[in-house]
């Protein structure tokens, strides 16, 4: 865009008046124009068109005779031709002066020279003639002639001026001041000759260099005439082109981002201002500062918003690393054996169905004919096996039941025909229902008398269980574990169910399965029976379960047998692990060993962190919070147990014993013997050590008696549960009660200085007693609960009277004391449930 060309300015670049603008334009225009008027395309051309019709010649033929006549002569006060005549003027139109261009000091070419400002052509020059030879010879010889002067201009500083004369040839004219004029009149003047170094043609004043302080022009909008431009349209369009660039350079940007980063570091992703993306936030109504933290939906919003293609940052940890999680393929897929987990309440009769298939007597091992742990066994069936894994049914192993059914693929529930459903047989299947496994019911016991199956399954319908010949799809067999009948049937079904399952696994990969059970064995160590569920776990595999680590140095089979790999399905008792894993970890064969114990050292790392965090230290923040506990009083409790299992469940069943009053905290709870740093423990936290089929050190009991510290031992849950809960009994804060003692009438009131009201009472029933509390009765309502102040029967005091005899009684606080008044004497005793 170019700017506006005003009349006073064309005026000024063509040397005439501003009038002979305006009256040129008024001819050919309607509108007045003034000297400060914009001239528009149409009017520039007009003005532009008339000078140059004006300022054209006809010939030019006259003029190179003269000037091939010409003779060059020495420097005159004025400019002379080469014929000793004044030098022609600029030719002049009618309507003003010819345009003079600046003195140029270098070659300048003839649109350079007649060029205006803002952008206007110059007028059309006509036609240059061909120079004729002869013409060309003369011109040569007048160079000759010129190589003297040349060589004394080269002595000497001086000026060359162009004089524009019309579109005509040009010549050469001198000046006093040892400068020189040159006539560019001619079409044929060669301009090289006078393009020599600065030093020589500029005069000396103009040579020197300027080192003086200027003042500052101002960049005024007259100062900037004939630069570019822009409209509004212009910028906005310069403008919407910038922001398509960075939109189309942010399109190309790809970032990912983390689960949770502050707003200064999006900013730095992306490659923009922090104070960007918060106006972004507060776009959406987040009110975020750049040191916030948000989250990964909020942050990929704003990036999408910009324009960035976003990605969630995935973060490679040791476990992804060292396990193989990947999904096998169905061509290396193999059929396995289902894994039956045995559910239902205690003393129905799992632990017997089991013997019976196994034909083994496992119930009489147990304490109290009671199944204290997870078993898990492998039998044969038509050259089929089947794993079974028996869980205990008190309701203190429940943690230990549902771990069992999360690894298992049919549940049998036994119940007993002539007990019912029991509150743990609901638990066992809504631990089989959470678990998404088929379950099949056992009716046990139906060689008794008051077996009666059909209530078993009327009660089945309640929990959406409806048997097969009821037109459900539970199945339901009959059975006794005690005279083996209805077993085959069972086992049948067990198979019926596993076809139509379609159980798979890849026995060709790293082995995974489940910790069914861990415990402390003596002479071996740590010892713990694994489900295999994935893969093959051979011997000598790297193995690691929760925050144990070790490679296995032997395994045996559910009989006892030594056998060197394990396939899908398999359970088998592992020895070599370094401790005692949690029953229910997950463990994993694997091949780096460095790596493994790395996560290893993380695990234990973060299980220190979880029991360091819940000794909470007082501030200010929690004062008020670990005031608010004081009150309640705390019972220290140190589980030992033989398997993990069984302090897993005696924890849970502790705890659970806790009230509002007393709050049972199992501060440590480990496999294996009794030791001393189990007594130091327990004395410096004042607990009471409770151990489940296990014995104290002979060092750890010596110990303990001398501090003083209380061990339990115990064969049976129940005995464990029901001393404990007695012990907390005696912790708990006694409740009181109010004991009546006799009622008494006020017959007379009497008023006493220094002493205050004394009431005269005739005792109705009981007795009142000096320690006594006394209540004030009128008209039914009690008006005042005070104590005695004194008690007397005539003059003197006495501790008690008795029904029918009259006394004196002030109260302490109490003073309206009317006739008519009943007291009621009583006292506050403790008591205990």
């Amino acid at each position: 865009m170019i700017e506006k060309y005003r009349v006073h300015e064309v005026a000024k670049d063509l040397q005439i008046p501003s009038k002979d603008v305006i009256d040129l334009l008024g001819k050919y225009f309607p509108s007045t124009k003034k000297h400060m008027t914009a001239l528009e395309k149409d009017e520039l051309s007009v003005i532009f068109e008339h000078y140059t019709l004006n300022n054209s010649q006809d010939s030019l033929d006259d003029y190179f005779a003269r000037v091939s006549q010409r003779k060059p002569k020495a420097p005159a006060p004025a400019p002379v031709s080469a014929q000793g005549k004044p030098a022609p003027e600029p030719q002049r139109g009618s309507d003003g002066p010819a345009k003079a261009p600046a003195p140029q000091r270098k070659e300048a070419s003839q649109h350079q020279r007649f060029e205006k400002p803002g952008g206007v052509a110059p007028a059309p020059q006509a036609e240059q003639k061909q120079i004729p030879p002869e013409q060309q010879r003369q011109q040569q010889q007048k160079k000759q002639q010129q190589k003297p002067q040349r060589a004394q201009a080269q002595a000497r500083p001086q000026s060359t001026i162009i004089r524009p004369v019309g579109t005509g040839g040009g010549e050469v004219v001198t000046r006093s001041d040892n400068s020189r004029h040159v006539d560019i009149r001619g079409g044929n003047v060669n301009l090289d000759k006078y393009n020599e170094r600065y030093e020589t043609i500029a005069p000396t004043n103009l040579a020197k260099k300027d080192t003086g302080v200027r003042k500052q022009k101002l960049n005024q909008k007259s100062a900037q005439r004939g630069r570019p431009f822009m409209s509004r349209k212009e910028k906005e369009e310069q403008k919407l082109h910038k922001i398509q660039v960075e939109r189309e350079r942010r399109q190309k940007l790809e970032i990912t981002l983390p689960a949770e980063l502050s707003v200064g570091e999006l900013a730095a992703k992306l490659k923009i201002q922090a104070a960007e993306v918060v106006k972004r936030l507060l776009g959406l109504g987040i009110f975020a500062s750049v040191g916030e933290i948000i989250d990964y939906d909020t942050a990929a919003m704003v990036a999408m918003e910009i324009g960035a293609k976003v990605s969630p940052e995935v973060v490679v940890t040791i476990e992804d690393r060292l396990f193989d999680e990947a999904d096998d393929m169905s061509e290396n897929l193999v059929s396995r054996s289902p894994v039956v987990v045995v559910m239902g309440h205690v003393d129905h009769g799992k632990t017997s169905l089991l013997d019976a298939i196994r034909n083994t007597n496992v119930t009489a091992g147990e304490a109290g004919g009671i199944t204290q742990s997870i078993g898990a066994y492998q039998v044969d069936m038509n050259g089929r096996k089947l794993t079974f894994i028996d869980t205990p049914g008190h309701a203190a192993f429940t943690s230990m039941r549902a771990r069992g059914a999360q690894v298992t693929d049919i549940a049998v529930l036994v119940v007993a025909a002539d007990d019912g459903i029991m509150p743990q047989t609901v638990e066992a299947i809504s631990h089989a229902k959470a678990a998404g496994i088929t379950i099949i019911v056992a009716i046990n016991k139906m060689d008794k008398d008051t077996a009666n199956p059909e209530r078993i399954k009327q009660g089945l319908t309640e929990y959406e269980l409806l048997p097969e010949e009821w037109g459900g799809d539970t199945i339901c067999v009959e059975l006794s574990a005690k005279t083996r009948m209805g077993i085959d049937n069972l086992l049948e079904m067990i198979l019926i169910v596993a076809d139509m399952k379609e159980f798979k696994a890849n026995p060709e990969r790293m082995a995974r399965g489940t910790v069914i059970e861990a415990r402390l064995d003596k002479g071996r160590g740590p010892v713990a029976t694994v489900l295999v569920q994935n893969g093959t776990l051979r011997s000598g595999d790297i193995c690691i379960a929760g925050t144990a680590l070790g490679r296995i140095r032997a395994m045996t089979n559910d009989r006892g047998e030594r056998v060197d790999e394990a396939g899908p399905s398999m359970p088998v008792e592992i020895t070599g692990l370094g401790a005692v894993p949690a029953a229910g970890d997950v463990f994993n064969a694997v091949e780096d060993e460095k790596l493994a114990r790395e996560l290893v050292d993380r695990r234990r790392h973060e299980q220190k962190q979880e029991q360091f965090s819940a000794y909470q230290k007082v501030t200010m923040e929690n004062l008020f919070s670990q005031i608010s506990q004081g009150a309640v009083k705390e019972l220290g409790v140190i589980v030992k147990a033989d398997v993990q299992g069984s302090v897993e469940a005696l924890t849970q069943s502790l705890e659970k014993i806790s009230n509002e009053e007393v709050r049972v905290r199992v501060i440590h709870g480990a496999v294996g013997a009794v030791s001393e740093s189990d007594v130091m423990l327990a004395d410096a936290s004042n607990a009471i050590i409770v151990g489940f089929n296990v014995r104290p050190d002979p060092v750890a009991k010596s110990i303990a008696d001398q501090a003083g510290v209380d061990i339990r031992l115990y064969r049976v849950i129940y005995d464990a549960l029901d001393e404990v809960n007695d012990a907390m009994k005696g912790m708990l804060a006694p409740k009181y009660r109010d004991v009546d003692l006799g009622r008494a009438e006020v017959r007379m009131v009497y008023k006493i200085s220094n002493i205050g009201t004394v009431a005269g009472c005739y005792v109705l029933s009981g007795k009142i007693t000096r320690t006594a509390k006394i209540r004030v009765v009128r008209d039914g309502i009690i008006i005042a609960d005070d104590y005695l102040d004194s008690l007397r029967r005539f003059k003197d005091d006495v501790k008690e009277v008795a029904s029918g005899y009259e006394c004196g009684m002030s109260l302490g606080k109490f003073n309206d004391i009317k006739e008519g008044d009943i007291f009621e004497a009583y006292e506050v005793e403790e008591y205990r449930d």
